[in-house]
């Protein structure tokens, strides 16, 4: 596989037999996308963009086809070889931010370096300097319901770096917040883009989908569009 391809797909496809139904959630998609794209997934509900998300985050596997991540095949691997994947390569933002609500920011962001196996001192020093890199330097001894919905995203995002991973998934990160935050944490996840982190944003919205480079719509488990956003909202 080319050097600058982080992920490639082919003809991948998802079916979920529910009983005597089968459910096509994905259908032989074909995609491939570089080192340092920031890349939208769009469509609306019941398009496949979860289906997709998750098997690209190595939270699922395909029923057909293949998948490259990072020159490795993950596409027939079992459940422990993607959560070391996962582990390795992945971080993930969610709308819902996924926080332990009794732990300072810190012991949040130091979490998946605990799987990792990484000293404490070392797990330490990378979740400040995580935390600094979002901007809540003064923050970390705080717990989740002492911070706003913008700073506790900003945690989930400096938690989702902790690891150094290959590829951000991002999943409606500004779901639950208010528009002005929204733009702020939109804001972050341009200026990572431009530190050379890969960004997959995962939303049905428009105007999130246009901070993007590149924007892919679905719709019935398939592509319908994908093209480049020549104006990305900074």
């Amino acid at each position: 596989m080319e050097n600058n391809k982080l992920i490639k797909i082919e003809q991948l496809s998802k079916i979920y037999n529910m009983g005597l139904t089968q459910v096509i959630a994905l259908q032989n998609i074909t995609l491939e996308v570089k080192y340092n794209e920031y890349l939208a997934i769009m469509g609306p509900s019941g398009s496949g963009k979860t289906t997709l998300m998750s098997i690209l985050g190595c939270l699922d596997t395909p029923t057909n086809g293949k998948f490259y991540l990072d020159n490795e095949d993950v596409s027939t691997m079992n459940d422990n070889q993607l959560a070391e994947i996962r582990n390795r390569k992945i971080g993930f933002v969610f709308q819902t931010f996924n926080l332990m609500p009794r732990a300072n920011c810190i012991k949040n962001v130091e979490l998946p370096l605990i799987y990792a196996g990484v000293p404490k001192e070392e797990r330490i020093d990378r979740a400040i300097k995580a935390l600094e890199n979002v901007g809540l330097k003064d923050r970390m001894y705080h717990k989740p319901p002492e911070l706003s919905g913008g700073q506790r995203q900003r945690v989930a995002i400096a938690r989702a770096l902790v690891n150094n991973p290959s590829l951000i998934f991002a999943d409606e990160p500004t779901g639950n917040l208010d528009t002005k935050t929204g733009e702020e944490i939109m804001k972050l996840f341009a200026e990572l883009w431009r530190q050379g982190n890969t960004i997959i944003l995962v939303t049905h919205e428009e105007d999130i989908a246009r901070h993007a480079h590149r924007i892919i719509k679905l719709r019935d488990g398939e592509i319908i569009d994908d093209y480049i956003n020549n104006n990305p909202i900074y």
